[in-house]
Order: C-alpha cells, then sequence, then structure tokens
C-alpha cells in the first residue's frame, strides 16, 4: 500500500513540476490542468496535491507568492524554480521502470519529455518504453504461455486483447516515427 502510494506522489510531483515549467500558476489552475492530464485515472484531491505543493515548496523546488485577490484574500502563484527546473529534467532522463511501464505514469512523463531539451536523452527514455513494448506480453496466460485474442472464448478478455493490441500497436509505429526523428536531430 505505501510503495502505490509513493508511486501516486512521484506522479503528482511530476505533473506540478512540468505544469509549473511551462507556466506560474495558481493551485486552482493547476488542480484543473492536472485534472485533465491524469483525473480520469486518479482524480485529483486537494488533500493530495496541496500536501504535494508544500513538499515540493520545502524541498526548494518551488515558490509561493501571493498577489492579491480578485474579491477577498489573496491568491498564492505557484513558480519553479531552478533547482526545480533541474529536478524535473533529472526525474525526465532517469524515470523509474514503473513509469515506462504503467500507461498512466508513462503518459505523464509523456506529456512533459520536451523539456528534456537533449534529443538524444530524450529518445534513451523513448529506446526504455520501445524495449517494453516489445517484449511479449497478454493480460491473460495459459500457464506460462501468453494468449492471444483470438484463442479466447470469453468476448470481453478478447475485447482487452484487441484493443490493447492495437492501442500498442499504434504507440509502437509512434516511438518508431519519433525515435528516427530524434535521431536525425542528433546526427
Amino acid at each position: 500500500m505505501y510503495h502505490a502510494l509513493r508511486e501516486n506522489a512521484a506522479m503528482l510531483e511530476l505533473a506540478i513540476l512540468g505544469f509549473l515549467y511551462d507556466a506560474p500558476l495558481h493551485g486552482y489552475s493547476l488542480r484543473r490542468h492536472i485534472a485533465a492530464l491524469t483525473g480520469h485515472v486518479r482524480p485529483v484531491a486537494e488533500s493530495t496535491l496541496y500536501p504535494a505543493i508544500k513538499r515540493l515548496e520545502k524541498a526548494g523546488l518551488l515558490l509561493r507568492t501571493p498577489e492579491p485577490g480578485a474579491v477577498a484574500a489573496p491568491r498564492h502563484v505557484l513558480r519553479l524554480t531552478e533547482e526545480g527546473r533541474n529536478e524535473l529534467r533529472r526525474r525526465l532522463a532517469e524515470p523509474a521502470q514503473r513509469e515506462i511501464t504503467d500507461e498512466n505514469q508513462w503518459f505523464t512523463l509523456l506529456a512533459f519529455l520536451r523539456h528534456l531539451e537533449d534529443p538524444a536523452a530524450q529518445a534513451a527514455v523513448l529506446r526504455r518504453r520501445l524495449s517494453f513494448l516489445e517484449e511479449p506480453a497478454s493480460f491473460f496466460y495459459a500457464g506460462d504461455r501468453p494468449l492471444r485474442a483470438e484463442e479466447l472464448d470469453d468476448p470481453f478478455r478478447r475485447g482487452v486483447l484487441t484493443i490493447a493490441r492495437a492501442t500498442s500497436r499504434a504507440e509502437l509505429a509512434w516511438l518508431r516515427d519519433t525515435l528516427a526523428s530524434l535521431d536525425r536531430a542528433v546526427r
């Protein structure tokens, strides 16, 4: 349980750093941005967002500065420090294996990979994902052998495998095209 909570916190922190790398934001706007990216999978509650912001602020990765409110109390604008910008680039260059293999964490990482400005470093991250996707896998097995959709009588499980295969094919094609483009940029 603790491990899963830490992984969710790391993904939330990556999203916070990534969106603040783009521009300073108010907490409410930041929450809306993160919800648009990950909310369908992991809703962003204030009870998780604001403690993550405080952790990043305490670590010197972001600053919170008050600005006059339109109606009442001052609002706080969140900005990355230079240390925060460096931390985002480090996390993008050295993602945990789970960030490569878990689709939701991968999409969060991918959303900000452009901030890793070195095409060779970007390509290294994409190659890790490509390697993962090229491994034979299935959601369902007969012993140690992965089952193909055509082997399943259950239409719902067949649907899971059919959709996953189509998604994987699309991602593999995108990865290969993008890697070829990045490799040209490195030369």
